[in-house]
């Protein structure tokens, strides 16, 4: 037997999400063709939803009004979203003061099943643009925010993360292996925080601990980032380690975070 059709779901709706979130994968004014083709709908649905997505804001025209763009409008509700997570705000101060401190990039990424996503950052001088922004999602499985949030988890959820996972290495040096992934996370249970060295960035290495709520599950987790010029992987999580657990301990156990 076929499933019954979900009739609370929007077929509509989900179109123009589609035509938002093909940006993601191609980041630069695209043309009414090119949407079609992306978000597998025929020319005339695609300028149904661009037509209303530009009337409403969601969409702009790109310079000399070639092609289409991500509108203004999407930043408003990012600010919606950002106002409405308490563990934000209460992480705020927490990050400034650990960037200071520390002098190295730190960040506040959120939870969300098999990716994490950027929420705060807070960059030092050197840093590229792309490192500077909230919203990028990367890999649980491939970084050390996610893995310090799996060492938290029961052993069958973090055996479903890594079985659901099916997201491409980011360099060369990214652990791909289930099983050396699972010692990872194990280490990190034990020490209190992960380290990964090259695994979203050549040349960077990242520490991160885990931010529980107070049932004890983990929804974020903070991360020190720093270059390996400077560091090597012992002397990185020697030095920030404590600092890390430090924050995130006081974030931590706290009703209404999430």
């Amino acid at each position: 037997m076929s499933a019954r059709p979900d009739t609370l779901f929007i077929q509509s709706l989900a179109k123009g999400m589609k035509v938002l979130e093909c940006f993601a994968e191609h980041p630069a004014p695209l043309s009414l063709n090119e949407i079609a083709e992306y978000c597998e709908m025929d020319r005339s649905a695609a300028q149904r939803m661009t037509y209303t997505l530009v009337t409403l804001g969601y969409l702009e025209r790109g310079v000399s009004g070639r092609g289409f763009m991500p509108g203004k409008k999407i930043l408003e509700r990012t600010f919606d979203y950002l106002r409405s997570v308490p563990l934000l705000e209460r992480a705020t101060p927490l990050i400034v003061d650990v960037q200071r401190e520390s002098g190295e990039r730190v960040e506040l990424s959120l939870f969300d099943d098999l990716t994490i996503i950027f929420a705060l950052r807070r960059q030092t001088k050197r840093q590229t643009y792309t490192t500077t922004l909230i919203g990028r999602r990367l890999a649980t499985v491939h970084t050390a925010s996610g893995r310090a949030i799996m060492s938290h988890l029961p052993a069958d959820e973090v055996d479903s993360i890594l079985a659901r996972s099916q997201s491409k290495p980011l360099t060369t040096r990214t652990i791909t292996d289930a099983e050396r992934i699972r010692a990872l996370v194990a280490q990190a249970a034990a020490d209190g925080y992960a380290v990964a060295s090259e695994e979203s960035m050549l040349g960077e290495i990242n520490l991160a601990s885990a931010v529980l709520d107070h049932e004890g599950r983990p929804i974020a987790a903070i991360d020190i980032s720093g270059s390996l010029a400077d560091w090597d992987a012992e002397a990185f999580a020697k030095r920030f380690a404590p600092m890390l657990m430090g924050a995130t301990k006081a974030l931590s156990g706290k009703a209404g975070l999430s």
